[in-house]
């Protein structure tokens, strides 16, 4: 009897368990996935290995003529990479000199986008005269890439003025004759 009753209270409870199991299944399920997206905000200058370059000025030969300023220099590409945040819409790209030279202005002119990259690229400023203060180069960058390397982002071209030639600030009478003097371009990426 005994046996009899052990038996019948098993069937009943895997009766009871197979029951509820079975009543938790529905024709529709689901689930949540978390997802993050960082906030990214990258620029460098490419190729990396050869980003330091040289301009100067050839003296005249004939008495009377002003100093010639070198060919400018379009090696170079500004890469970004930036996902904007819910709080600001767009970001900026600045530039700005570290050292300004009498009698000379430092001209930058950004191109367009170009290469492999996607998103909202930013629109340039045109040619600029490099200053102690940031300058916006790039604005209306959303989230965007340009692609890596040479030949992707915004290529760079840098030219030199001496003195107010170009409607710049320099003055042809500040001019001083020196062997070399670097100075430090910087590029950075901010929220608006």
């Amino acid at each position: 009897m005994n046996k009899l009753k052990l038996t019948v209270a098993m069937s009943l409870f895997a009766a009871t368990i197979s029951g509820s199991l079975s009543a938790q299944d529905n024709n529709t399920d689901n689930h949540t996935i978390t997802i993050s997206v960082p906030d990214v905000a990258l620029v460098d200058i490419e190729p990396s290995a050869t980003k330091n370059i040289t301009l100067g000025f050839t003296a005249p030969t004939e008495a009377g003529n002003p100093i010639v300023p070198s060919a400018a220099n379009n090696t170079l590409w500004l890469n970004y990479s930036t996902i904007k945040s819910d709080t600001k819409p767009s970001r900026s790209v600045t530039v700005k000199l570290n050292a300004i030279i009498p009698g000379i202005d430092v001209h930058v002119t950004a191109a367009s986008a170009t290469g492999a990259g996607g998103g909202g690229v930013g629109l340039t400023a045109g040619l600029l005269t490099l200053s102690a203060a940031d300058q916006t180069l790039i604005s209306g960058i959303g989230s965007a890439y340009t692609g890596n390397g040479a030949s992707n982002g915004h290529n760079l071209t840098y030219a030199l003025v001496a003195g107010s030639a170009s409607g710049g600030v320099a003055n042809y009478s500040d001019l001083m004759a020196k062997a070399s003097t670097i100075a430090t371009v910087t590029y950075t990426l901010v929220d608006n």
